[in-house]
């Protein structure tokens, strides 16, 4: 028996080492998403009491977190970017500063555009890591230091993110749709962490639902002062570049 299972577990790595190298994404990284969407309390005890692989189950949190990003950031750039942020500016904000640039709108906004796409996601990603962290590390039953209170963080972000892949198109447009799609995506947040959290971050629903949004009210701060951060960068790059 052991004859025949060594050459089909190499077969299983070598079809799962192909994977990864052609499409960044291997067995480990399958099982994870899978399991933040049907089991993400035991996925996030896993990370907390087994380490960040979780013993080798699991890929590790902020690795997932940076690739799901990567994803976002190629839905963005598909999406037209972020001159969004910009044309969002009342008129008599960003026509004097258009016209002060000495260059036509649309060369202006594809000027800034270079650089809000290039720096959105990163910068809002590590903010939402930066504002859950504290809290997530302050609610956990257990003693966290500042290490497994970030891997927290990640799984929790992981756990929001994977199921609101399928909608982000939507939340880089204008428009009812974009509305509906935020509006989805605040929803998200509050499940993955009711989901996620019981047990070790609240005790009860009630409890749950107010650290929630607690959470999401710290998120969509830094959210709002990350977007406005990326408005200046666009203004001054269009302006300069």
């Amino acid at each position: 028996m052991a004859d025949q299972e060594t050459p089909r577990s190499a077969r299983a790595q070598t079809i799962d080492d192909l994977s990864e190298d052609t499409l960044g994404v291997g067995s480990i990284d399958i099982r994870t998403i899978r399991d933040l969407l049907i089991r993400p309390r035991e996925v996030l005890e896993a990370w907390m009491t087994q380490g960040p692989t979780a013993n080798g189950r699991y890929t590790r949190p902020l690795r997932l977190y940076l690739a799901l990003n990567g994803v976002l950031m190629l839905i963005q750039f598909l999406n037209g970017g972020s001159s969004n942020l910009l044309t969002g500016l009342p008129p008599e904000v960003l026509t004097p500063v258009i016209e002060a640039s000495g260059k036509t709108r649309d060369a202006f906004l594809a000027d800034a555009d270079g650089w809000m796409s290039l720096i959105t996601v990163p910068l809002l990603a590590s903010l939402y890591v930066a504002a859950a962290t504290p809290l997530l590390r302050g609610w956990d039953r257990d003693d966290l230091g500042w290490r497994r209170g970030l891997r927290a963080a990640c799984a929790y972000l992981n756990a929001w993110t994977v199921p609101l892949l399928p909608i982000a198109w939507f939340l880089y447009g204008t428009g009812p749709l974009a509305a509906l799609a935020a509006l989805a995506m605040a929803i998200l947040g509050l499940v993955a962490f009711l989901r996620m959290g019981r047990g070790r971050w609240y005790q009860s629903m009630f409890g749950g639902v107010i650290k929630a949004l607690a959470l999401a009210t710290a998120i969509a701060i830094v959210g709002l002062l990350g977007s406005g951060l990326v408005a200046a960068v666009g203004l001054y790059a269009g302006t300069v570049a």
